[in-house]
């Protein structure tokens, strides 16, 4: 009888061990991977978005079938390097004192966990490549692994003039296998494709539709140069805008520019292919997840990360407050959370992709992170949402976006106000009747409360960086004297 003790208790450790093997199982099955899709300079020239009619986005729609699409979705700022630093790290422009792409977020935003970090501590394997931050200012540490893009930047092809001034576009002779979009997502479909012990977060950075638009002749052949069709423009537009407005939209810029040429339609057709390029590349990526076996346990998220104008309120490029820089796509495919084709029209901002995104994967939200989690929206497309849209550019310049409205404040008070229902191209500017007064009152209320200086408070004790980074930061340092204004309306820059 002394051996059956002996023997029980064995069978009792053998079966604590099992059941731990399947609780470990069971914890890393509920705990999803990410997919995060970047597309850089993306506005809402997406088919299902519906902001040009002739858009081809095979993949990006299908995706967005899937799953939720925010179609009132907009920037923490209109600028590449504001934008991507607030959304990776969850700190409002306002809060950090970075506006603008000159401006090195890294010694600024260095007490808080950005979202590979947070990811990475809570078990999680991070790996990233292409545009993620914005260049010049990446942080590699943030990664476990991390690829930059690989080759140069596409050339015209011969005989192709490569646009006007700063609007560059002209095909490319060379194919999608040589273009560095291509390589980035090659190298996330081998990250993929790796054996995994743990969930994976897994960064994909597309940089086109950035300019240059040089993308292969096949994708402009899409496009035929006869039936492009041009944005709406008013050439009155302007003249309600207050000054501060003006001066960021430069009509006597990139628009007259554009117009003199006679090649708008060029400039309209380069951006079209570009995007459906990008969206070429987000077609690989995606079916090389749906060909792995993390299909049904991977949370998707894709987003552009800001928008960008063709002309409308004779502005081109993003760098502005009203609907077209500040609009872009949104996407979340969440096994077990969202449903296929959900469409969400509430007004979000990219700050809640952090808090969702932890949400989503059982991880704390950390307090410093300045948006709402989006899940509530992702399994009610349709839920009540008390929260607004919030976009910054340059200190104290603030655009509020609800379900209707669009309202503007400029740091010396100016302001427009748009009915974005019955005035979607936002070609009057409420702002001045007197009857709308009780309502900028009331969406005043969602202005920051602190507005940092630029640069933020500048901390002693930052670590420091490559010094490469340096170098080029002390060139556009320079640069940054020249995009804040007296009003702290800003310029634009690359």
């Amino acid at each position: 009888m002394s051996r059956f003790p002996s023997l029980f208790a064995l069978l009792g450790i053998s079966l604590v061990g099992w059941l731990g093997v399947i609780d470990r199982r069971a914890h890393s099955a509920e705990k999803p991977n990410v997919l995060f899709i970047a597309v850089d300079d993306l506005n809402d020239w997406v088919h299902h978005l519906g902001g040009h009619p002739q858009t081809i986005t095979p993949q990006i729609d299908a995706l967005a079938a899937r799953g939720v699409t925010f179609y009132n979705a907009h920037c923490a700022a209109p600028s590449c390097n504001p934008s991507r630093a607030a959304l990776m790290t969850g700190v409002r422009p306002a809060t950090s004192g970075v506006y603008v792409n000159s401006t090195d977020w890294r010694p600024i935003i260095n007490q808080v966990d950005s979202i590979p970090m947070h990811f990475a501590k809570h078990g999680y394997d991070t790996a990233g490549a292409g545009k993620i931050y914005h260049g010049g200012f990446d942080r590699d540490s943030d990664w476990q692994r991390y690829a930059h893009k690989k080759g140069k930047e596409a050339a015209p092809a011969p005989g192709h003039n490569d646009g006007v001034g700063g609007i560059r576009f002209a095909p490319t002779n060379i194919g999608d296998a040589e273009m560095g979009d291509y390589a980035t997502v090659d190298w996330c479909i081998e990250q993929l494709n790796q054996p995994h012990d743990k969930p994976f977060f897994l960064a994909c950075g597309l940089h086109k539709p950035h300019m240059a638009w040089n993308v292969p002749q096949k994708y402009y052949d899409m496009y035929p140069l006869d039936k492009i069709v041009l944005p709406k423009v008013l050439d009155t537009d302007l003249d309600d805008v207050p000054p501060s407005g003006v001066k960021m939209a430069r009509p006597e810029g990139d628009h007259k520019a554009i117009i003199d040429s006679g090649r708008y339609k060029e400039a309209v057709q380069g951006y079209l292919a570009a995007i459906t390029f990008a969206d070429a590349m987000v077609g690989r990526m995606i079916a090389a997840l749906d060909a792995s076996p993390h299909k049904n346990n991977t949370v998707i998220v894709l987003w552009g990360d800001h928008g960008w104008h063709l002309g409308e309120k004779l502005h081109w490029r993003k760098f502005s407050l009203w609907e077209e820089a500040t609009r872009a796509p949104l996407i979340f495919v969440a096994p077990g959370v969202t449903q296929a084709g959900g469409v969400c029209r509430q007004p979000v901002d990219f700050m809640s992709i952090y808090p969702t995104l932890a949400d989503l994967c059982g991880l704390p939200i950390p307090k410093h992170v300045e948006g709402p989690s989006l899940r509530p929206l992702l399994l009610d497309p349709a839920a009540a949402w008390p929260h607004v849209a919030l976009t910054t550019w340059g200190r104290n310049n603030h655009a509020i976006r609800t379900d209707r409205r669009r309202y503007i404040r400029y740091a010396n008070g100016e302001e427009e106000l748009y009915d974005e229902q019955g005035d979607p191209q936002e070609w009057t500017n409420l702002a001045g009747r007197p009857e709308h007064a009780a309502l900028k009152s009331q969406l005043a209320q969602h202005l920051p409360q602190i507005n940092k200086p630029e640069g933020g408070d500048k901390p002693q004790d930052a670590p420091p960086q490559p010094a490469k980074s340096k170098v080029k930061g002390k060139k556009q340092a320079k640069r940054a004297k020249k995009l804040i204004q007296a009003t702290t309306t800003v310029k634009p820059t690359e």
